[in-house]
Order: C-alpha cells, then structure tokens, then sequence
C-alpha cells in the first residue's frame, strides 16, 4: 500500500467514519506522502515516516519514557493487532525478523541503556546485560507468535533513533551508523502503511480524540 492506494480509500470512506479517526488518517497520510517524496535521503524518510506514525497514534510520548512502560501506546497496538483481519503486522514481523527486525535488536546503537552506559549513568555489564535479556525477549515473543511483543521491542529501538534525529544528536547523511537507520526506514515504511491500513479496516470503532484537533 502506497499513499495514493490508501487516500483513494480514504477518499471513499471517510464520510462514514467518526471525523477523529478521519482527522488521525488524514494527518498521516500527509506526512505519508511527504516521506515517499525522499526516496534517496533516509534521515528525512525516517523522519517523516515517524510523523506519519505519531499522527496515526494521536497521543504524546514523553522522550524519557520506554514504550513498554507506555500503557496507551500498548492498547493502541492491541487494537490494531486485533484489527488486522489480513494479519499485516504480523506477516511484516516474520518476513523482515531475518533481515531488518533481527539486524535492529543485534545493533546497540538503538538501544538505549547502551547510551546510558556511554553517558556513565551505569555499568558496562548492566548494559550488556539488558541487551542481551531484550533480544531473547523478542526471540521468545516471535516463537510465541506474539506480534505485540516483538513490535513493542522494535519500536524501542526505533524510539532511540528517533530521538536521535529529531534532537539533532545525529549529522543529516552523516558516515557513521547509517546501517540502523537504513533498516530503521525501510521497516517504518512498511509499518506505517499497515497501519493507516487498519485504521481504515475499522472506520466504525472509536479510536480516540487527536491532542491537537482543528481550530477554526
């Protein structure tokens, strides 16, 4: 699914959705656009794709919170995971584990008690530690078939990189550790696709009101 697939769609059925949910899409879709516009600049469709995602979400993430910690960034991917009749986040899940998913959990550089570690907040084996307990917890979760896990252990590691980017700690096509980003974007642009997907397989349910709706 491509931007102009998913606005058609949107197009065809937003008269019938909650105007919230219509608001969520449409906010998404925009900067869906805006991030296949960047074939060749992986910063910037990184970037943009993460806003698609933030638009799509609807909610606040604190910089100093971990997703796994964020109750209303787990029952958002419930829903979807519930939602997702054609089982899209899962087939991304098992199709990229050998490629992009499994090469993101081995890089540290996306994982952020590793920076804690650089910053010497704690030790090298604390860090090593957590690294290691973390990657077996995806394992286990993909063995399990447990979609939601594995995505909330990706979108840790994809949190850092973003934080990383957004707070200018990271050089525009810079040399060093382009590796991750470049797995980074090309699971964000499939993710972020599947989901503005399922959002509009479920246009009756009520997804929440944005924290920033229109004003007039």
């Amino acid at each position: 699914m491509n931007f102009l697939t998913l606005k058609q769609r949107h197009r065809e059925l937003r008269d019938g959705f909650p105007q919230a949910l219509s608001l969520r899409i449409h906010r998404a879709l925009s900067w869906l656009q805006r991030a296949e516009q960047e074939p060749e600049d992986d910063d910037a469709r990184f970037i943009f794709l993460w806003i698609a995602f933030n638009a799509a979400y609807a909610h606040e993430l604190p910089d100093n919170m971990h997703f796994s910690e964020t109750r209303l960034f787990y029952r958002f991917l419930s829903r979807l995971i519930e939602n997702d009749q054609e089982q899209r986040l899962y087939k991304i899940v098992w199709n990229e584990f050998p490629n992009s998913i499994r090469l993101l959990l081995d890089n540290p550089y996306v994982f952020q008690p590793f920076w804690e570690h650089k910053k010497g907040i704690i030790e090298e084996a604390e860090w090593r530690e957590k690294f290691k307990r973390s990657k077996a917890s995806a394992y286990r979760a993909l063995g399990k078939m447990d979609t939601r896990k594995v995505l909330l252990v990706i979108f840790e590691r994809l949190y850092v990189l973003r934080n990383q980017l957004f707070h200018g700690s990271a050089t525009w096509n810079g040399r060093v550790n382009r590796e991750q980003l470049k797995y980074a974007t090309d699971l964000l642009g499939q993710l972020v696709p599947a989901i503005i997907t399922i959002l509009l397989d479920s246009g009756s349910q009520v997804w929440g009101d944005p924290r920033y709706p229109v004003v007039d």
